[in-house]
């Protein structure tokens, strides 16, 4: 059976994951990549580097993003939302949304080689140390659907 989730099964999905796909467009040009990122019930948080991904939402802040649960091709649930890409520029921005996406990532991180070094650079007492770029999307539109045997 094929069908489209409600918006409580769509909230439950983008909270229960850390790993999704953000689209972006400029200079038509479009990007998919994946992202670990954190959902607080508006906005998804996230840190990388500058690259590609930061110089396309930067000319056009208007994303796309995707998560799936994926239990075989007759199981699954996906959901698309659309949003805007804010860069988070002030120490006190910077620090909140690392502290969220922290929140979220640490307790499944289970060793050494799991935590990277730009995001442990967030635990020191200078936020001025984080590396990279730390940003949100604020989620405007979604949409989910599933199938279940």
């Amino acid at each position: 059976m094929l069908g489209d989730l409600n918006s409580k099964q769509i909230e439950y999905v983008l909270h229960s994951l850390i790993i999704g796909r953000i689209g972006c467009h400029a200079d038509n040009r479009t990007y998919v990549v994946p992202i670990t990122y954190a959902y607080d019930g508006k906005h998804i948080y996230g840190h990388t580097k500058e690259g590609l991904k930061i110089k396309m939402m930067r000319k056009n802040p208007m994303v796309c993003f995707e998560v799936d649960v994926m239990e075989n091709m007759s199981n699954w649930r996906s959901v698309i939302a659309w949003g805007k890409f804010e860069e988070l520029i002030t120490p006190e921005q910077r620090k909140q949304g690392m502290k969220i996406l922290m929140d979220t990532i640490m307790p499944l991180m289970t060793g050494e080689t799991t935590i990277s070094h730009a995001m442990s650079d967030s635990h020191q007492k200078s936020v001025e140390a984080m590396k990279g770029v730390v940003y949100r999307v604020e989620l405007t539109k979604k949409t989910g659907r599933y199938e279940k045997t």
